[in-house]
């Protein structure tokens, strides 16, 4: 073969290797970050991971709500199609938490089938005006003396 043929080739090996470590990295990475999102049907039915940190959405099923010792707290989500889980979670709440709410929860879900939960985080409609501002009125804007 051709030395500069050699010379290129030996180039072009060496970039797709680099390439392929490169990106065999950074997918290594990535997978140690990501937290999927799963909601109550794929928890109940067992597609989602045990003990893997995970993401789950639903609702606060009414009535559901047990506070516990300390900041210590259990409460079922739902979808209201049949499939619900229960979380437990020890922390400060967010204000919005209330039965009903929609919330997202951020933990692992243990052998037993009840969701550990790290972070709490409640949702809002559109509509949600803070409660420090709610009270203030808007003045008009006038154009002009």
């Amino acid at each position: 073969m051709n030395p500069k043929r050699r010379a290129r080739l030996a180039t072009i090996l060496f970039l797709v290797v680099g390439a392929g470590i490169t990106v065999g990295l950074v997918l290594y990475a990535l997978n140690e970050n990501i937290n999927l999102f799963y909601p109550p049907d794929q928890i109940v039915s067992g597609a989602a991971p045990v003990d893997a940190q995970i993401r789950a959405g639903g609702m606060v099923r009414d009535g559901s709500v047990a506070r516990g010792e300390e900041l210590s707290v259990e409460f079922v989500l739902t979808d209201y199609q049949g499939s619900d889980f229960t979380v437990r979670y020890s922390g400060i709440l967010p204000d919005l938490f209330r039965e009903g709410q929609g919330i997202l929860v951020r933990g692992r879900l243990d052998a037993q089938g009840v969701f550990q939960a790290q972070e709490v985080l409640a949702k809002h409609d559109e509509n949600y005006m803070p409660p420090e501002l709610a009270g203030m009125h808007t003045a008009p804007v006038s154009d002009g003396p």
